[in-house]
């Protein structure tokens, strides 16, 4: 982390899991768990359904609200779909795109994430770009070159300007959910990159402000080491995220020096 030029962001991600009658006795634990003053932008992304509970619960702890996806459509005949309007009407100031979920299982492509972006751009909403490779391009060195290219293909069109309301979250794909953990050097040699490929092509200073993320598997113990990388800001929490002890563990990781 370096809290000297950008912001330190934990970001839960709760997935099709909890009720929104289960978010205040969460928040009431969490609260009885979580460090009397903290460093970091805390934020739990939940179903769009839950926002409105989540905002009300979580105004003591100081939680942003955050969605999962959000339509590309600024509003028309798209049944079922959340527009970015409608998520920033009912108080969302976070939301998740590009998820590899999302990737997978709707086939949601590059071209598709970049105007989910903008969409919330437009809406004041800031958006958490998903990035990561497959173990099969890990195995075959495309790392970066696959990585790169999502980086590239979500910042489309977007100025330095704007660039400033994006986060970034590197997960890579063989790590989320399955209990293997990226070592703290591969994280950060990847978020490294990140940073270098948003320096390419917005410069040095724009660069160095935009925090950047890591998911796959951060949990209570592995996120102090993680945390620790220069280049790592912060994390998008799956599964421990859904824990209040586990997930305050996780914010007391980034009050250190």
């Amino acid at each position: 982390m370096n809290r000297k030029y950008r912001k330190t962001v934990i970001a839960g991600n709760w997935k099709m899991n909890m009720l929104a009658s289960e978010i205040k006795p969460f928040m009431e634990q969490l609260k009885a768990e979580l460090p009397k003053t903290r460093t970091c932008e805390m934020v739990l992304c939940t179903p769009a359904v839950m926002i409105p509970a989540m905002i009300k619960a979580g105004k003591d702890c100081k939680v942003a609200a955050g969605g999962q996806d959000v339509s590309k459509y600024a509003k028309g005949a798209y049944t079922g779909e959340i527009s970015a309007s409608q998520l920033a009407d009912i108080g969302a100031k976070y939301c998740i795109v590009g998820h590899s979920e999302r990737r997978q299982y709707h086939g949601e492509d590059d071209m598709l994430i970049n105007a989910k972006v903008k969409a919330l751009i437009d809406q004041g909403i800031i958006p958490i770009i998903c990035v990561g490779e497959s173990l099969e391009q890990r195995e075959m060195d495309l790392t970066m070159e696959y990585v790169a290219y999502q980086v590239k293909a979500a910042l489309s069109g977007v100025d330095a300007a704007k660039l400033r309301r994006c986060v970034i979250a590197y997960e890579p794909i063989w790590a989320i959910g399955t209990g293997k953990t990226a070592t703290a050097e591969q994280a950060q040699e990847v978020c490294q990159g990140i940073r270098a490929v948003i320096r390419g092509i917005y410069g040095a200073r724009p660069a160095r402000a935009v925090s950047i993320l890591y998911g796959g598997s951060m949990n209570a113990k592995n996120a102090a080491e993680l945390l620790a990388q220069p280049d790592i800001d912060g994390g998008l929490i799956g599964g421990a995220s859904l824990k209040p002890a586990d997930f305050a563990t996780i914010i007391k990781a980034t009050d250190q020096e």
